[in-house]
């Protein structure tokens, strides 16, 4: 159970983070997947994380300490087409910086849309995530945005475009489907 959380700073560089020595979970995905809306239903605080309806509002690294003992790391989402080439890139760079010289990162979080499915962006970054020695997990988020009658299938069709044995949750912020599961297995896991 997370009982503590707090927003802490937003970083653009690996210098800036804090000078500690806690855990770091990074969050991935593209914009609108639901990345606040996910950090809300884990800390259990509605407003903890800034849910917009405009797409692409992130655009530094947000940090939110859980339990006085991890970071939950917000990264920029990507696939947002109003950004600029080089604003996308400046955020493309800004990310590979933080995993390669973060060396308190110790998982990767990829949010993917359950309703959409992976995206060509999302699966090219999972590949590219395949190059990296730290654990990576998928997150389906809006599992309630798919009718009940066809959530087996668009599971099965999911997993299908992830390799064998990757460790996949599916869940609802607005239900709270599989949030405590995703909890209990991935943050209080440490």
């Amino acid at each position: 159970m997370i009982k503590q959380a707090e927003f802490v700073t937003s970083v653009v560089s690996v210098a800036d983070l804090p000078n500690d020595n806690f855990d770091h979970f990074l969050l991935l995905g593209r914009s609108n997947v639901g990345k606040s809306s996910l950090i809300n239903a884990v800390t259990n605080r509605k407003g903890l994380a800034r849910v917009s309806q405009t797409p692409g509002k992130t655009i530094t690294l947000n940090l939110y300490l859980l339990n006085e003992s991890l970071y939950l790391v917000d990264a920029p989402g990507y696939g947002y087409a109003k950004r600029s080439k080089t604003q996308s890139l400046s955020f493309l760079k800004m990310i590979k910086e933080y995993i390669k010289y973060n060396g308190h990162l110790k998982k990767i979080i990829l949010l993917i849309d359950f309703n959409v499915g992976p995206t060509i962006d999302d699966l090219n970054l999972y590949i590219e995530l395949q190059k990296i020695d730290i654990e990576l997990i998928i997150v389906a988020t809006k599992y309630d945005k798919v009718k009940s009658s066809y959530r087996m299938k668009q599971q099965k069709i999911i997993e299908s475009k992830f390799f064998d044995g990757q460790k996949m949750y599916i869940t609802s912020s607005a239900t709270k489907y599989g949030i405590e599961k995703l909890i209990n297995e991935v943050f209080m896991n440490e």
